[in-house]
């Protein structure tokens, strides 16, 4: 498995001065921000390949683009909108949609830790497998919110921002996108 880009601080403390930022500030944004993209854009993508050029390519777009951040939601929420609408359009190009994913053979053979005993590592190998069947088998609406609010763990509001919905869409969603992904889960068993 490929690593990803860089370390990721969630907070995204760095909201009011991305305007006035300098290329070593810019260089901070993209280590604090861009492991998590980097997920994000494994997830929607399913290739660790594409993922990273996503990642590279979601920083150049910011960087271009750092005058017209206003300011009205994080920088990690920016970010995020900048990352969905990346891979949405990488999803829509003829190439990717007939590619056959690699996903089991990339995300999930990681090296175990060296305390992991050969038992707890297939478990932990089957468990992931499991759950991206479940995650692949979701609508890709629901599967993105869980993706945003489970692994970003970023805030239903937050999550309502980048898919221009209200909080309360989003609750109501996210509900069944979690009974779907129960039911599905389950029948990997």
């Amino acid at each position: 498995m490929k690593e990803p880009p860089a370390e990721l601080d969630p907070s995204g403390a760095q909201a009011h001065e991305i305007v006035d930022l300098g290329s070593r500030d810019f260089t901070a944004l993209y280590h604090e921000h861009s492991r998590a993209i980097y997920y994000l854009s494994l997830r929607l993508l399913a290739d660790p390949d594409k993922a990273e050029d996503a990642t590279h390519d979601v920083f150049l777009k910011a960087f271009r683009k750092l005058s017209q951040f206003r300011g009205d939601s994080s920088v990690r929420t920016w970010l995020y909108r900048i990352a969905l609408n990346h891979c949405r359009n990488l999803q829509q190009t003829w190439h990717n949609r007939t590619m056959i994913s690699n996903v089991d053979d990339a995300v999930w053979e990681t090296a175990p830790a060296s305390c992991d005993s050969p038992l707890r590592a297939l478990e932990t190998k089957e468990l992931g497998e499991r759950i991206q069947t479940a995650l692949d088998a979701l609508e890709p609406e629901y599967r993105l919110l869980l993706l945003l609010v489970a692994d970003a763990e970023l805030s239903y509001d937050e999550v309502a921002a980048l898919t221009e919905q209200t909080p309360g869409a989003v609750r109501g969603k996210l509900f069944r996108a979690r009974k779907a992904f129960a039911a599905l889960f389950h029948k990997t068993a």
